[in-house]
């Protein structure tokens, strides 16, 4: 039995000392592996989002507030999106909500639609989150963005209704 267990022991410390040797190659780091959260993409369940702290703190917000309007189905369920007139876009609607500035998203969070042009059922959240919290979710709809959200280059006018 001895001779047996020594030779399992020598075939084991033979393919360990070979594969030690070998050249490992590279894999591309995973972005999933440093994300704090992530998101599934709403448009191919198979791919997920990775969230670092600040766009994962947005995605909580989204969840407590925004799901109900700006996404198609919520975890309870269908959203109440196709009874608001207008519809309001989805959240991961980069062809739309790309093309808008950090600040005239701020002010229609924190003052709600009417202030800014928009429909009225949009409800002012300024005075239930703060600017911290309207920054977060921001960083949540630019993370989920499909097509997905490139910064513009040039700097960002200090006016932020669209006209």
């Amino acid at each position: 039995m001895n001779a047996r267990l020594a030779l399992v022991m020598a075939c084991l410390f033979a393919l360990t000392a070979t594969s030690a040797c070998r050249k490992k190659s590279a894999a591309p780091p995973d972005p999933l592996r440093r994300a704090y959260d992530v998101e599934t993409d709403w448009n191919d369940p198979q791919k997920m989002i990775p969230l670092n702290y600040q766009e994962a703190q947005g995605k909580r917000l989204f969840y407590a507030d925004c799901v109900w309007c700006h996404a198609d189905s919520t975890p309870a369920g269908p959203s109440n999106r196709s009874n608001v007139t207008p519809a309001p876009p989805l959240m991961n609607d980069g062809a739309t909500l790309n093309g808008e500035s950090d600040e005239y998203l701020r002010n229609i969070i924190m003052l709600g639609g009417s202030a800014m042009g928009k429909s009225a059922m949009m409800p002012p959240y300024g005075q239930t989150i703060g600017e911290k919290e309207a920054n977060q979710l921001i960083a949540y709809i630019r993370a989920i963005a499909q097509p997905p959200y490139q910064p513009s280059a040039k700097p960002q006018s200090g006016y932020p209704a669209k006209q």
